[in-house]
């Protein structure tokens, strides 16, 4: 049967600065690396062979998988990286101290721009030199699909080509693939996986540098999932994110 095993990035220079990552490029911290690290272990214990990888094309996430990779000594796997699988875009937010946006704004505001899923965050202006369109990853995009600002409505739009064009698949071959993304990419993927509604997802964290590991039936529907950490700790790291999603 098809295994599908996703891991959020490790901890992020931004994650650690409390600050809204979205599509900026931040790199790892040190226990960024370290959560990776754990991870490709966890994955090794447990005697798990990668088929297939897939990640962002942001460097938090692709580090990630290079260093899981590399614990597991499995760094021949194939990997395919793709912009679908970027964080969430905060928009206007982005770079912005969270506690010092929900002291300007209210926290009730920014729990709505944060978890709600419909509701995007304030646009970036599109002539922000910030923009993705004035990077060169994203040349080969049309303007209507590189985003000013994401709710995880938008997050899952388009992340479901990728899972349908590309990881779908992989699984359906029978293969186990292995994705390293984002809190919210992550976290549309699994409200689409589980069947979880609006208000079920609002309360979701995807801790991070703990893989997630989903037993698939031949249709891909999920038979099982679970973390290869003890609940304890799952639930502890799931409320140390649960203050900094967004990254």
């Amino acid at each position: 049967m098809p295994t599908l095993i996703l891991v959020r990035h490790g901890q992020s220079d931004w994650n650690l600065q409390n600050r809204f990552t979205g599509w900026v490029d931040v790199d790892l911290a040190p226990a960024g690396v370290a959560e990776a690290r754990a991870a490709g272990r966890a994955l090794s214990g447990e005697g798990i062979g990668i088929d297939r990888a897939f990640t962002s094309v942001l460097k938090r996430a692709i580090r990630t998988l290079w260093l899981m990779l590399d614990e597991m000594d499995q760094m021949w796997v194939p990997v395919e990286r793709s912009w679908r699988l970027n964080e969430r875009h905060y928009g206007a937010l982005q770079g912005l101290d969270k506690a010092e946006t929900a002291a300007r704004h209210g926290a009730g505001q920014v729990k709505i721009w944060r978890r709600s899923f419909a509701t995007p965050p304030p646009a970036l202006d599109a002539a922000d030199p910030g923009h993705p369109r004035f990077e060169r990853r994203y040349d080969g995009l049309a303007q209507s699909e590189l985003p000013s600002g994401e709710s995880l409505e938008m997050t899952l739009a388009r992340v479901l080509p990728c899972w349908r064009g590309a990881i779908a698949p992989a699984l359906a071959e029978g293969e186990t693939v292995l994705v390293a993304a984002h809190g919210n990419s992550l976290r549309a993927l699994v409200m689409y996986l589980d069947g979880l509604s609006e208000s079920e997802v609002l309360e979701l964290n995807i801790p991070t540098g703990l893989p997630l590991v989903y037993d698939l039936a031949e249709d891909l529907a999920p038979r099982s999932s679970r973390y290869l950490a003890d609940p304890a700790a799952v639930a502890a790291a799931a409320r140390a994110v649960a203050d900094q999603a967004g990254g």
